[in-house]
């Protein structure tokens, strides 16, 4: 295990927070600041060139400190980005960014809960959901697919990003630890099969997914209306 996966995943296992992706560091003003993303953001804002719409309105859900959607926002100019989460410190950390950065085309974000039957959202464009899948419960991967779904058209895409399982792909060692620990810790927790969330999409109503692999062990999987 690299010691730069090995931190971020100790950073989720002794985490105290509710919401355990949150980090501890504050910049000031509210803003909390994850190592992780310095090291991810690029590569996911890469990735998500070929599959981002050139205009419309992009939710993240479960954003965290927010420190990636005012990143993505600096790179896709072109579309409104509207960032949400279900945990109060991180909505208060994610206007902060927002504030810091000063882009007109990040929103203030809102109060979504990933597995919630109802979002205060009607529409959207693109749908994207960064390290939340293995460190919630099943319901709220399922919940993002099912009102993801209720948002996007035809063509649209919901898109996750993570560590996952793939059937007939070898695990990373790194990969099956962490999934291990976040089981002891939760039994509602781990790294969730692709398989299985393309299994429900298709049931949701995605026709088309695209796998995309990423530095550190990590995919990018796009499920598409």
């Amino acid at each position: 295990m690299s010691p730069s996966i090995e931190q971020d995943q100790n950073m989720v296992l002794q985490s105290s927070s509710s919401h355990p992706w949150l980090p501890s560091e504050q910049e000031g003003e509210g803003r909390m600041s994850a190592p992780a993303v310095a090291r991810n953001r690029d590569a996911i804002g890469t990735a998500l060139r070929s599959i981002l719409p050139e205009t419309g309105l992009v939710l993240e859900l479960a954003s965290g400190s927010g420190e990636h959607v005012v990143h993505f926002a600096s790179l896709y100019p072109e579309l409104v980005w509207q960032p949400s989460d279900n945990d109060p410190r991180a909505l208060s950390s994610i206007a902060a960014w927002r504030r810091q950065v000063g882009l007109a085309n990040v929103l203030e974000p809102l109060l979504i809960d990933a597995a919630a039957p109802e979002w205060t959202l009607s529409h959207a464009s693109a749908v994207l959901c960064i390290n939340m899948v293995h460190i919630s419960p099943w319901s709220s991967t399922t919940g993002a697919i099912e009102g993801a779904r209720r948002l996007l058209a035809a063509g649209q895409s919901l898109i996750f990003y993570g560590p996952f399982k793939q059937a007939g792909i070898e695990t990373a060692a790194s990969n099956l630890a962490f999934d291990a620990a976040l089981r002891a810790r939760n039994a509602d927790w781990g790294l969730r099969s692709v398989d299985d969330i393309v299994s429900f999409a298709r049931g949701a109503g995605f026709h088309r997914e695209t796998i995309l692999n990423m530095p550190s062990n990590n995919l990018i999987l796009a499920l598409q209306v």
